[in-house]
């Protein structure tokens, strides 16, 4: 190829300067001639990587590792891709293999503590963190990130002095005002409110800065008792959100639809994968189910593997399925042709070795509801807990929750009625797995957990096959890291100060009750 050595220098210049669009342009015309140039697969690799082109990305840089087995760079680079394919075990092992290159510069010790943080390792992920800060010291992402990792594992002073140093660095740096807001409780003297206001008014402009400023301002002008003012600005914040995201309620009416139409009861023929291991604790999110893990993973006999995508990528897996999504109706038509068994191993086998070091592990990932039915047929032996929650108090808790607009599942959480009419899709959804698997699935009610907590515990454990041990009537001592928006609350006891929290802002939610009621809801006044 003719002036190769000249496009071989535009391309390391459009890395370095992160031309994500020009790097592939360039690779692209170099591979067909340079085929096993690893640089330039590695180069490829992550320009398809930054521009969310998964497949590819994957493909050249597990080719640029082989090439050159002893570069961390690449070898963190393609972990990082199997991490967001969430491919956990794969990213964990190709995590340690990086790892085990030492690396020593900070964009690559950065990388790998993500990964790590991606695939529930948070010590580990906290601990290489701190090394990338250490060495650029002054750049506020790696601050942020180290600062994620050090609320995962209850570090939280820590985390607020990074997170102040972030601020201090790049004050435009939102994420981490929001971070900051929902740490601890603030008060009328100790808050963040002035500072918060300020750069909400001068960037109002950027619906980035409106979703997590408000969603700051929301925290702590409730924690002061400011009711109307925080819900004004929860409005505003998931306003912004919902500006990039695309969501349309009808999208899950015809999942849920689906689900109830093609999922069938228990099939006598099939056996399934007998393994005992799983506990599955599902429901809405932020109705407690952090809590409810805590209890559990706080026996000897159980650990914790966090919120897992691994069932919906096994099922996407085995039924062949082609779609972006991670479960839709054309997926779930294909139900019919599952071979049970293979589904159970496949998903037991995907937990590995994050699993397996203990005779239970929790997966609490709370959209697993929609599976259940599929997770009863492929593991009969496995445990199935849904948390339910006062339904006013669950809408309410995912509207003041920030959920990423580009995250699967929650797109129905950046307007209030529509959290409405998902939660009454919910009930209905759960209500047929009940009448299609009666006995398998126990439902906990969040109220009664927090008020008859000991009671409570010993149903969860008789339920699970466990024998009672007191060490879960003190889950808050549990050392556990804890990767959920509830990893600041699960570290105190008890509180019942979450229990109809919605009669605070009951003017506020007089559409959403109406909403509730003509659906046939039930709701505790």
């Amino acid at each position: 190829m003719a002036n190769s050595a000249e496009t071989f220098a535009q391309l390391i210049a459009a890395f370095n300067t992160g031309n994500w669009p020009l790097a592939l342009q360039l690779a692209e015309k170099l591979l067909p001639h340079t085929p096993n140039q690893p640089f330039v697969c590695y180069i490829a690799g992550v320009a398809h990587l930054e521009l969310e082109e998964m497949s590819q990305a994957l493909s050249l840089l597990r080719k640029a590792t082989y090439l050159e087995p002893q570069r961390a760079d690449f070898a963190t680079q393609y972990a990082k891709a199997l991490a967001l394919l969430r491919l956990t075990r794969e990213a964990r092992l190709a995590a340690d293999r990086a790892l085990a290159l030492s690396p020593n510069d900070p964009a690559t010790l950065n990388a790998l503590g993500v990964v790590y943080a991606a695939t529930h390792q948070h010590e580990q992920s906290s601990t290489i963190l701190r090394r990338a800060v250490a060495l650029m010291p002054d750049y506020a992402p790696y601050r942020f990130n180290l600062a994620t990792a050090l609320i995962a594992i209850g570090a939280l002073d820590d985390a607020e002095q990074e997170l102040e140093a972030c601020i201090r660095l790049d004050p435009l740096y939102w994420r981490s005002h929001q971070t900051l807001a929902q740490l601890r409780r603030q008060t009328v003297t100790d808050n963040h409110l002035e500072r918060l206001q300020m750069l909400l008014a001068r960037h109002n402009g950027d619906a980035d800065a409106r979703l997590h400023l408000n969603m700051a301002l929301a925290k702590e002008f409730e924690d002061i008792g400011n009711y109307p003012e925080a819900f004004e600005h929860l409005v505003q914040g998931k306003a912004a959100g919902r500006q990039s995201n695309g969501y349309t309620i009808e999208s899950d009416e015809r999942l849920f639809k689906a689900l109830e139409t093609v999922a069938p009861g228990p099939q006598a023929t099939t056996s399934g994968c007998l393994n005992e291991e799983p506990i599955f604790v599902i429901g809405m999110p932020r109705t407690g189910t952090t809590l409810l893990e805590r209890i559990i993973s706080s026996h000897p006999d159980v650990q914790s593997a966090g919120e897992l995508q691994n069932f919906g990528m096994a099922f996407g897996y085995v039924t062949r399925s082609e779609s972006a999504m991670l479960l839709d109706p054309e997926t779930i038509a294909r139900a019919g042709q599952i071979d049970w068994t293979q589904l159970g191993e496949t998903y037991l086998s995907s937990t590995r070795p994050g699993t397996g070091h203990k005779p239970r592990f929790i997966d609490k990932l709370p959209h697993n509801f929609l599976y259940a039915g599929f997770i009863a047929q492929a593991l009969p032996h496995a445990r199935i807990i849904c948390l339910r929650r006062d339904p006013v108090d669950t809408c309410l808790s995912n509207f003041r929750q920030s959920f990423s607009p580009t995250a699967p599942y929650y797109g129905y959480s950046f307007d209030l009625l529509d959290i409405g009419r998902y939660y009454v899709l919910f009930d209905r959804l759960m209500a047929h797995w009940q009448r299609a698997f009666p006995g398998r699935i126990l439902e906990v009610n969040y109220e009664t957990l927090v008020d008859e907590q000991e009671a409570s515990s010993r149903r969860l454990l008789e339920f699970c096959g466990l024998n009672w041990d007191d060490a879960c009537l003190h889950f808050e001592d549990n050392p556990a890291p804890v990767n959920t928006a509830s990893a600041v609350q699960v570290r105190t006891p008890v509180y019942r100060s979450a229990l109809q929290r919605w009669k605070k802002y009951e003017p506020q939610l007089r559409e959403l009750l109406e909403l509730l009621s003509s659906a046939g809801i039930h709701i505790a006044t």
